[in-house]
């Protein structure tokens, strides 16, 4: 993979192009909750499957201070699976590479926490893996599937099927260069075939971001893209890597949520948090067509869409790249603090300098597309608008967008070089 040294790269296309405010990802770090990766390591080719029975040595028992498994490498969990590695820590548990000797391949295993509240979380998130399994039993709707469940002592275990790469760590391999436009229509095509399943199912997966979205293969190939290098004042040629292949799956389920049971005040990581979560307003199904909007501007331009770790500030860049309120939302009780008298986000009294300019300089959505003139961008664009309405009784549902022209007209020939 080539690697390079330029500051804020922007798209040369047929229009001058405006980008994001700042593009560093240091801000995304501050607000990204823990990340959790069903994916392959580099490791060593060797056997795993033990020589006799009699050699089995089961994992130990041993806790953290926190709850965690202590992970052993080269001893069993269920008398089945053999550790490998960690591939994957959050406040959840671990995820645990191993080999699966009865099927003879390797598999992910999530470890929950021995605490009470994470067990507890574990058993819906079994049940709802097990709903999702029932009603989609070959995996065409791209949702992972629960492979086993048991129980290590305290600890839940669920195995899964061992994945190749998120697409944030691609992302960050690729040095957050944009993806191709046709790469994103079939990620887009993906994620709301997948989000459509699961809400036909009475089912809100309310944490859709990069991170849980996993690659089931990574090769790709080089190709030339043309940046504009601010420090040179002038446009330079780069090296991107292109997937070959960008079929996906849809992960993590220790969010998700029935329609018709409770749910958690907030939800959702920070940059793709809908506004009727911010302003406590009761959130469904639209909060994650908010978050699959936010998805895809980032996966076109490269850095998330609404970069930033406070309310007021994130309203006030919804309200000016997206569109203001409506009067319904501002007047509602829970919402009246953060409007002032026109109507606008209220800028609060302890507001930090840069928060303030961060909000001035902000641009419209479709003037920090690339190519703007361009029919599949502009298609691109008002798909995202539709996607990002900030009144949730008006967004566009999973299987409204999934009739959107972006998706539905056949590509110019030259759609696929973009």
């Amino acid at each position: 993979m080539s690697s390079f040294a330029i500051s804020q790269p922007t798209w040369v296309g047929n229009e001058p192009y405006a980008p994001p405010s700042s593009r560093t990802r240091s801000k995304r770090k501050l607000a990204a909750s823990p990340r959790t990766h069903y994916a392959a390591t580099a490791t060593a080719t060797v056997s795993h499957r033990p020589t006799n029975t009699n050699a089995i040595r089961k994992h130990p028992s041993y806790n953290d201070k926190d709850g965690h498994l202590i992970f052993y490498a080269n001893t069993f969990l269920d008398n089945r699976y053999k550790t490998i590695s960690i591939v994957g820590k959050g406040t959840y548990g671990q995820v645990f590479k191993c080999y699966d000797v009865v099927l003879d391949k390797l598999c992910a295993i999530k470890v929950i926490r021995a605490i009470p509240k994470y067990v507890e979380a574990s058993r819906i998130e079994i049940r709802i893996l097990q709903t999702l399994r029932e009603h989609d039993p070959c995996n065409q709707k791209r949702c992972i599937q629960l492979r086993a469940s048991f129980h290590h002592d305290d600890h839940v275990c669920m195995v899964f099927d061992l994945l190749k790469m998120s697409v944030y760590d691609f992302m960050k391999h690729n040095h957050f260069l944009p993806f191709p436009l046709y790469h994103i229509r079939s990620m887009g095509l993906q994620l709301l075939s997948s989000v459509a399943f699961l809400h036909r199912q009475k089912l809100i997966h309310t944490d859709i971001k990069p991170e849980n979205m996993m690659l089931k293969d990574t090769n790709s190939k080089q190709q030339p893209l043309t940046v504009f290098d601010n420090e040179a004042n002038q446009p330079v040629t780069v090296q991107r890597q292109v997937l070959l292949d960008t079929d996906m799956q849809l992960i993590d389920f220790g969010s998700a949520t029935f329609e018709n049971e409770y749910h958690s005040a907030i939800v959702s990581t920070r940059h793709y948090r809908a506004p009727e979560v911010i302003l406590n307003l009761g959130w469904s199904y639209p909060c994650d067509i908010w978050s699959i909007g936010c998805v895809l501007f980032e996966l076109c331009i490269g850095e998330p869409l609404f970069q930033t770790k406070q309310d007021h500030q994130h309203l006030a860049l919804m309200e000016k790249m997206i569109s203001r309120f409506p009067t319904h939302i501002m007047s509602h009780p829970r919402a009246k603090r953060y409007f002032d008298s026109r109507g606008l986000v209220r800028t609060p009294d302890d507001a930090d300098i840069d928060d303030i300019e961060t909000i001035q300089m902000a641009k419209p959505l479709h003037s920090q597309l690339p190519q703007q003139n361009s029919l599949p961008y502009k298609q691109f664009a008002d798909l995202l608008y539709k996607m990002l309405n900030v009144d949730p009784n008006t967004r566009i549902t999973a299987e409204q967008a999934l009739q959107h022209p972006f998706f539905t007209q056949k590509p110019e020939p030259s759609f696929c070089l973009r």
